[in-house]
């Protein structure tokens, strides 16, 4: 069994910046992919960017310029920093892990960004 923690979510002022983490913990030999989605309300849940063992790296055209994704692959963990936030931001923020042919999700984490 594969679990994803994830932890770093919050209230933020918009132009504020937050660094999401999320560990991926269990039994398996390598994660091809790993990576971070959010669902904000009424609306359907979205990528916001994803890494590759390899280090190829995707990223939502509204995150480009201010998001940041990165790996720790010793450690299984994956990082989203969010510089520049705004208001449309507000979302639940979903870490993600593809193992062989499974995809594994987190619990979710919530990020606020208002005044």
């Amino acid at each position: 069994q594969v679990q994803l923690v994830e932890s770093g979510g919050g209230l933020v002022q918009p132009g504020g910046s937050l660094t999401l983490s999320c560990a991926a913990s269990g039994t398996f030999f390598s994660i091809y992919v790993m990576g971070w989605y959010r669902q904000a309300p009424g609306k359907q849940r979205e990528l916001v960017a994803s890494t590759t063992t390899g280090g190829r790296i995707n990223y939502a055209d509204s995150v480009k310029g201010r998001f940041s994704i990165s790996r720790d692959n010793a450690k299984n963990t994956v990082y989203l920093q969010m510089n520049s936030l705004k208001p449309e931001d507000t979302a639940v923020y979903y870490c993600t892990a593809r193992i062989g042919a499974s995809s594994y999700w987190g619990q979710g984490t919530q990020v606020t960004v208002s005044s």
